[in-house]
């Protein structure tokens, strides 16, 4: 229900041109975090194109999520500098720890493990982020404590 007020709300601003797909894509997503099956569905009949052409542009653009996120977004750098010092024993240490492998969302939407080219903190490396919260010079130990601190509430880890 909230999904449908959201999209009404958002096709105001469009006319239904087949070319306004990709930013109404882009406008649901990132009032929802992802694009639901029902709400694409209804993008289909707005613009009036098939459902699976809507599903093959959502499905086709690195940009678009079709399943939620969780709470906690685990990012893993796997930049050079994150790899040569690490990444793949961290990323592995944080797999075993929330019980997840990457480009998965636990079933409580609680976590969401990903791996990324790039954070952007090389002298720190190797990085993980969590959210917005960049952690560096990791070791498998402090990617264990950050997330038993995170499932503790503790977001100053």
């Amino acid at each position: 229900m909230e999904e449908e007020i959201l999209l009404d709300d958002i096709l105001v601003s469009y006319r239904g041109n087949r070319g306004e797909l990709v930013p109404i894509l882009q406008e649901v997503q990132e009032s929802l975090g992802y694009l639901p099956e029902k709400t694409m569905i209804d993008i289909a009949r707005f613009i009036n194109v098939p459902e699976s052409h809507v599903y093959s542009v959502a499905s086709f653009y690195a940009q678009f999520r079709l399943l939620p996120l969780g709470k906690k977004r685990v990012s893993v750098c796997r930049g050079t500098a994150c790899h040569i010092r690490g990444a793949a024993q961290i990323l592995g240490t944080i797999e075993k720890a929330i019980g997840l492998k990457e480009e998965e969302t636990s079933d409580d939407l609680e976590y969401t493990l990903e791996t990324v080219a790039c954070i952007g903190c090389c002298a720190l490396a190797p990085c993980i982020r969590i959210n917005r919260d960049v952690y560096g010079e990791m070791t498998p130990d402090k990617a264990d404590d950050i997330l038993r601190d995170q499932d503790n509430g503790d977001q100053d880890a």
